[in-house]
């Protein structure tokens, strides 16, 4: 390489910060700032990708990143329920504390409205009537709404749609 030629590898490096990076970054300022719940939260995060990385054997790409976050997030939002079942309130705060924290890190969710709206242009286009046909319209659904919505509230939304129009 002479030295007129960008190196692109460095360049891009350097404009696309990785989670991982931002995640070492944020556990410095948790550390300094005593804040345990998002250092926890983070430690154990930081800890899941590098088990990740080390499985694959090779640098994890964003996408791959964002689904370990994601795969985090879901795991604390399931044991939030569990706990509530079970009484623990204390363990649900806990769990709360550190969803919260892994939400930072989450592409921003639809909101309700946005999310009825999504649900019914899909039916229409699927032409769907009513609840029997949830299979024609949820794999049209998640291809639609991507990762802006998690798969338990696009289902839930959908079966309320289709049972609204029965």
């Amino acid at each position: 390489m002479s030295w007129a030629e960008p190196d692109f590898r460095w360049e891009a490096d350097r404009l696309a910060e990785s989670i991982k990076d931002r995640l070492e970054q944020d556990l410095k300022t948790a550390m300094r700032a005593g804040d345990v719940p998002a250092r926890e939260t983070i430690r154990f995060t930081l800890a899941a990708l590098k088990n990740a990385q080390i499985d694959k054997r090779a640098p994890l790409d964003p996408a791959e990143e964002m689904d370990i976050l994601k795969s985090q997030a879901k795991r604390r939002a399931d044991s939030i329920e569990q706990f509530a079942k079970a009484g623990r309130d204390d363990l649900v705060a806990r769990e709360q504390e550190q969803l919260a924290v892994l939400q930072r890190y989450l592409p921003q969710e639809l909101d309700d409205a946005a999310l009825a709206a999504l649900v019914q242009r899909v039916i229409e286009e699927v032409g769907a009537t009513g609840p029997k046909e949830i299979g024609k319209v949820m794999p049209a659904a998640i291809r639609e709404a991507g990762d802006s919505v998690s798969g338990r509230r696009l289902s839930e939304a959908v079966r309320i749609a289709l049972a609204a129009r029965a």
